[in-house]
């Protein structure tokens, strides 16, 4: 048996792409997606059509409108391959908007309403801010799921977890850039390395903090930077991987082991917090990573998707 099938007996595995043409040789669960994972796609000429097909069948609407369009045909087309869910992520713009934030998501899942999709079958996603977050409280009282990414650190889970939200995606990858940049080098990989990975910890601790404390929300490790800090997740509710650390999973027959403790009772204690909206920022303040990566990953999805808008812009163009 394989690293992958072995895996999958621990944790629930997710595909973390747009190209939905890789994703039944790896049978997983559920997919994700992001502004920058789409707008990888649509430049390539496998998914280049999906994106004219789109454009040209609602050419009259906003770009925005065609934007979130595109974002759900990429959805539907690879909840043809997925048994579970996928998440689509609202307009990284809207990451500091409550209202908008709903406003967004209402739109994405009448897309997948029209398209014939169940709810169930869909997270909404968005950022880990504050406003992210109570948009997300107000959403999960409708009977939204919704997915909160660009997630740092546990004020941030905690805030997740109070507003009663589906599933969180703690970045295990962009923690370790930081921690590794930051020492620069005076950085030792090794000693770093598994269990004592600055990513890995962080999502050991959410973890830990929601099983003790008996929280539903789902956790779901997200931005791998190598096959080590996915083996010192197992265990994790899910992981949502990318393809080619999927396929190095698939290539190699090396024992799996639960990595993750199963018993939260068997972990030191942890305090419940509660943190209103003063607490939730200073904490956030007062963790320079979380704080730095939280901006930059807003900053980047906010990029990209204006170039997927870009794109739309030049395919309406190119057909007047």
């Amino acid at each position: 048996m394989n690293q992958l099938d072995q895996l999958k007996q621990f944790s629930t595995v997710v595909a973390d792409t747009g190209d939905f043409q890789q994703l039944a040789q790896f049978a997983p669960q559920d997919a994700t997606t992001n502004p920058s994972l789409v707008l990888k796609a649509v430049q390539s000429p496998t998914y280049r059509p999906l994106l004219e097909q789109v454009v040209a069948a609602h050419v009259k609407e906003p770009t925005s409108d065609i934007a979130d369009r595109v974002l759900v045909a990429f959805g539907v087309e690879i909840l043809k391959v997925v048994p579970g869910r996928v998440s689509t992520e609202v307009d990284a713009r809207l990451s500091f908007n409550i209202a908008g934030t709903i406003a967004r998501a209402h739109r994405i899942l009448k897309g997948y309403d029209d398209a014939g999709i169940d709810r169930s079958r869909i997270l909404v996603k968005m950022a880990a801010t504050w406003e992210g977050i109570q948009a997300a409280r107000q959403l999960a009282k409708e009977g939204v799921k919704t997915n909160l990414t660009l997630l740092f650190s546990l004020p941030q889970a905690v805030a997740c977890a109070d507003a009663k939200v589906q599933l969180i995606s703690p970045f295990v990858g962009r923690i370790y850039d930081w921690y590794k940049k930051t020492a620069g080098s005076g950085w030792n990989e090794a000693a770093n390395a598994g269990a004592n990975d600055p990513g890995v910890k962080s999502v050991v601790q959410i973890y830990h903090y929601y099983k003790q404390h008996g929280i539903a929300t789902e956790v779901m490790g997200a931005s791998f930077r190598n096959i080590g800090q996915i083996l010192a997740l197992v265990g994790c509710d899910l992981m949502t991987i990318s393809p080619n650390l999927l396929a190095e999973l698939a290539a190699s027959a090396a024992p799996v082991l639960r990595a993750v403790a199963a018993h939260p009772d068997t972990q030191p204690p942890m305090e419940r917090l509660r943190l209103d909206e003063s607490a939730f920022r200073l904490a956030l303040n007062q963790n320079p990573m979380a704080t730095e990566k939280l901006a930059e990953g807003i900053r980047q999805f906010v990029v990209d998707a204006i170039a997927l808008e870009y794109l739309i812009d030049e395919i309406k163009a190119g057909g007047r």
